[in-house]
């Protein structure tokens, strides 16, 4: 299969999230649109993210990583 290769930032539009996985579906992080930084992450995206993985983004006692 040959395609052009899109940046990740370039398929979203601004104030999209998107999600970093490795190869075998873990995530490895969250994108979050820019200006949402000392907002929550929105409820629907929490609840993808805590049914899949486990993990709450809102929770900061459990996130210690890197806002990209």
């Amino acid at each position: 299969m040959d395609h052009d290769y899109l940046g990740f930032e370039d398929t979203l539009d601004e104030s999209d999230y998107g999600f970093i996985l490795d190869k075998d579906g873990n995530l490895k992080g969250i994108w979050i649109p820019k200006g949402s930084d000392d907002e929550e992450v929105p409820e629907a995206i929490v609840e993808l993210i805590k049914e899949h993985w486990g993990i709450d983004p809102n929770d900061d006692s459990l996130y210690s990583g890197t806002i990209h």
